[in-house]
């Protein structure tokens, strides 16, 4: 009957704490929900009386027709039209809409959450989480918790009582081990082992039972309390289960927005939300959304309705690019010349070509596609072939340069009689070969012999030289000595020095087939040019990559592109990476086109030169209309009308 006694009193109190949660959800669902707001943009930063009447001044801007307007800051009065005005502006905003500016390629969302005072209770807590649609994507952000105080004890409660199983557990083993009991047994049967109690050497396992017949193991758990060790082992394995059994809703730190402990419930709760935004070529706009739900220890008790969305227009300076061409004037030469290096093997001392030696098959193959489409180019005409070939330092220089031309001579005869069969292949095909202007043209006529030059390079030393410097197995201090034996002037002695070095193996086996190589220098001309140079105006690719670049957002390639060019684009560039007094320095020395004033007015209003930027909107409106719509889509401009009524006359 005792224990009955203390039952019936906490089962009146968790009753009488229902109904309290019960009255107090009724009161929300009849109340306001949670909600989203815009959040004033143009609040004025902490200032003394004189600087806000300064900022307030009468603006004097000139009109189209050369007459002083007088501009102060104006609202519209009951009858609908501008009047001056002193009055700060209420904190409230009641649209569901804003344009928000783009800058370095990323915008501001500001936002306010606000949480009527009827939804905060001590035992509550809010868990609210905005939601972005980016291009059609939910995208959740970062949480808004409101915790009550009381919510707020019952979570330290549980990481206390987490805390407290944490420090019952035994991290010392030694406490499970009788230590007296075993003592007085080794001092008893094992005096000789009682005497290492205070010595550290070391004592294998194997060797203790050797000497005293019981392993030191089974000593030591003989005089262990097993059944604590057991309960403490099952304890450290209970650690996570304990964990959620004690903290039910764990204090979240990770991914928060906001954590805030409200202590009475005496006002609403109003938060400022900021997210930053990543911007894409695409993305015009993002509706922002509200959810959560009301929470008592771990139980969902409410669902907050949904919160009406804000939709942010995203304003892109971007858009002002134009669209512009540039051309470079660029200088046509009729002669060109284009070269290759192709490695071809010999039998030694021989000069004739063997397809089926070494890799000269695909060599060879190489070769004829490059002179294939070189005979068949439509805007360039073969003139001339020189081919050089050269040899390795090894044998006789004399017999080197005599094999080298013998070599040259050979390659240029082997294909001088397939250009001449490729040629008559054409002619069958396609009877007389003409030039692009269709007229004939014997230099590139299947009948037109393309001339030959031989040449030669007895020994590549030059080419060896670069090898060496690069070659990765050859270390340091054979490089230097290479060096040193190659100022020897005569090549012969040369190589004989070369042959006594530990390294010679190596230039011979491997650097030195390199240099047997044959280079073909090909020189052409181009069809149907007779003057030597032409000037032509080309697409200046790079300027157009620099607006490309401004379309896409990636507005500090645009700056690096268009820097030079000290144009309009190049500003809008500037401006787009709130880089203002370079857009300023840029625009200044332009012609004042509607475009031009435009930017000028919006640069003006980022420096808070407020008579200039009003001056140049107008400006801009005057010479072209359609700026008086384009100026409610930019914020600095918009915030100019707002604040000085601009545009009601139009």
């Amino acid at each position: 009957m005792r224990a009955y006694r203390y039952i019936i009193p906490v089962l009146a109190i968790a009753a009488v704490l229902s109904c309290s949660t019960q009255s107090r959800l009724r009161s929300v669902r009849k109340g306001p929900a949670a909600t989203l707001a815009l959040a004033r943009e143009d609040r004025l930063p902490e200032m003394s009386m004189d600087s806000l009447r300064a900022h307030r001044d009468t603006l004097r801007v000139q009109a189209p027709d050369g007459r002083e307007m007088i501009i102060m800051k104006a609202v519209r009065n009951e009858d609908g039209e501008m009047v001056a005005t002193d009055v700060i502006d209420a904190a409230v905003v009641t649209a569901r809409f804003r344009n928000v500016a783009e800058r370095h390629g990323k915008v501001d969302l500001r936002f306010l959450v606000t949480v009527p005072q009827t939804m905060l209770n001590s035992r509550w807590q809010l868990r609210l989480t905005p939601a972005m649609n980016v291009l059609g994507e939910d995208i959740l952000l970062e949480p808004v918790l409101i915790t009550g105080k009381d919510y707020r004890k019952a979570q330290l409660r549980g990481y206390q009582q987490y805390e407290r199983f944490i420090n019952s557990i035994i991290t010392d083993t030694t406490r499970f081990i009788r230590r007296h009991e075993l003592e007085v047994f080794l001092h008893r049967n094992i005096p000789d082992l009682y005497q290492l109690k205070t010595d550290t050497t070391f004592v294998s396992d194997e060797r203790f039972a050797s000497i005293y017949g019981v392993t030191e193991r089974e000593a030591v758990e003989h005089y262990t309390r097993m059944l604590a060790a057991a309960f403490n082992r099952r304890k450290i394995e209970r650690k996570d289960r304990m964990f959620n059994r004690y903290v039910k809703v764990p204090i979240v730190t990770d991914g928060l927005r906001l954590d805030t402990v409200m202590v009475t419930s005496s006002g609403d709760f109003i938060y400022e939300y900021v997210q930053t935004v990543n911007t894409a070529p695409e993305l015009r706009k993002v509706d922002v959304t509200l959810s959560g739900a009301i929470f008592e220890e771990e139980h969902d008790l409410y669902t907050i309705p949904s919160a009406d969305p804000l939709t942010f227009y995203i304003s892109s300076l971007s858009t002002l690019t134009q669209n512009e061409e540039r051309y470079l004037t660029q200088v046509i030469g009729r002669r060109v010349t284009a070269n290759s290096t192709y490695w071809i093997d010999f039998e030694t001392g021989r000069a004739d070509i063997d397809p089926g030696l070494g890799e000269n098959a695909s060599e060879i193959s190489r070769i004829k596609r490059h002179l294939g489409d070189l005979l068949e180019n439509r805007e360039f005409d073969l003139d001339s072939i020189i081919v050089t070939a050269s040899c390795s330092p090894e044998g006789d220089y004399r017999s080197n340069e005599s094999l080298s031309g013998r070599r040259s001579a050979s390659v240029s005869q082997y294909f001088d009689k397939y250009i001449r069969r490729y040629r008559d292949s054409l002619t069958r095909e396609a009877g007389l070969f003409y030039s692009m202007d269709a007229t004939y043209d014997g230099g590139s006529s299947p009948g037109g012999r393309i001339p030959f030059v031989s040449r030669n390079i007895p020994e590549n030393w030059e080419m060896l030289a670069e090898l060496v410097a690069t070659d990765t197995e050859l270390g340091g201090d054979e490089r230097e000595d290479y060096l040193r034996r190659a100022e020897v002037r005569d090549p012969d002695a040369r190589e004989r020095g070369l042959s006594s070095a530990p390294y010679y193996p190596r230039l011979r086996t491997v650097l030195y087939p390199r240099l047997r190589t044959v280079r073909f220098d090909f020189h052409l001309h181009r069809k149907g040019m007779v003057k030597d140079t032409i000037h032509t105006t080309v697409l200046d690719t790079a300027y157009m990559r620099g607006i490309q670049a401004i379309r896409d957002r990636d507005y500090r390639t645009a700056v690096t592109i268009l820097r030079p060019y000290g144009d309009y684009n190049a500003a809008v560039a500037f401006c787009c990476m709130d880089y203002n007094e370079s857009a300023l320095d840029i625009l200044g020395r332009l012609e004042k086109t509607p475009a031009v004033n435009y930017l000028l007015a919006i640069v003006h209003a980022r420096k808070g030169e407020d008579q200039d930027a009003v001056q140049s909107y107008l400006d801009a409106c005057d010479q072209d209309p359609s700026y008086i719509h384009r100026g409610n889509l930019d914020p600095e401009i918009s915030e100019l009308i707002s604040r000085y009524g601009l545009n009601s006359d139009w």
